[in-house]
């Protein structure tokens, strides 16, 4: 298994450019159209909140009343985890287990919101999408966002009762924390080679699940350069 995460991981870091840029859009439409530093973090905590398949919206609509009527905490990176995780160190894994414990989080969108956080101040994207100046420039910590995609991709490589963390604690063997980062990219990979759902997924380029991203590239030239990306992809877990 370890030589095939290997191989993996040369994949993912040598293609990144194709997920940066689905990324970056998404952040783009999330963040640009708003002024103030409270409203773009509003806007990307109910984009990423909204990425769940199965939200509890009666437990996650008591964490954003608790941020509408304590809108200065979000001003920077040390208000934010003075409200999610008081007292606790002004780093990313503060970050992460403060969002883990607030109501209808948990641990995937959690690494989610983390990561993303991590994305629009780490100097690679574009500088208009920075919001907070005191955002750490190293990653402490850092969690893959495991979810029914990653789940499958690892399942497909070794047959196991693969969940958040236990691939985080394979991964962390390892990985170090930007590493983590780069593992992310796996998400889209997985994503756009797999049709069907659960256990009975196929594992194939899956052009349909392509255009539903809002976000990616629609160049017919440049979605036949991911498509043969993919097949290398789906050549490595097979």
């Amino acid at each position: 298994m370890e030589e095939r995460l290997e191989k993996l991981f040369e994949f993912i870091s040598n293609n990144r450019q194709y997920n940066k840029a689905l990324q970056e859009r998404f952040y783009s439409s999330t963040i640009l159209s708003n002024i103030s530093k409270q409203d773009k973090i509003i806007s990307l905590l109910y984009g990423v909140a909204n990425t769940q398949s199965k939200p509890n919206i009666d437990k996650l609509a008591e964490f954003f009343k608790s941020i509408f009527i304590d809108l200065d905490c979000l001003s920077s990176f040390k208000g934010f985890i003075g409200k999610i995780a008081p007292g606790k160190p002004i780093n990313f894994k503060s970050l992460f287990e403060g969002m883990n414990n607030q109501n209808g989080w948990g641990k995937k969108t959690s690494a989610l919101f983390s990561k993303s956080i991590f994305h629009l101040h780490n100097g690679e994207y574009n500088r208009e999408l920075k919001i907070w100046d005191d955002v750490p420039e190293d990653i402490d910590n850092f969690y893959l966002p495991v979810d029914a995609v990653i789940i499958a991709i690892f399942n497909k490589i070794k047959k196991s009762n693969w969940d958040f963390n236990n691939i985080n604690a394979v991964l962390n063997k390892n990985y170090t924390g930007y590493q983590i980062e780069i593992w992310d990219d796996l998400w889209f990979w997985g994503f756009i080679t797999q049709k069907g759902s659960g256990n009975d997924r196929k594992f194939e380029w899956n052009v349909n699940k392509y255009w539903a991203l809002k976000d990616t590239e629609k160049d017919e030239i440049k979605i036949e350069e991911i498509r043969l990306k993919a097949t290398e992809f789906l050549k490595i877990i097979a």
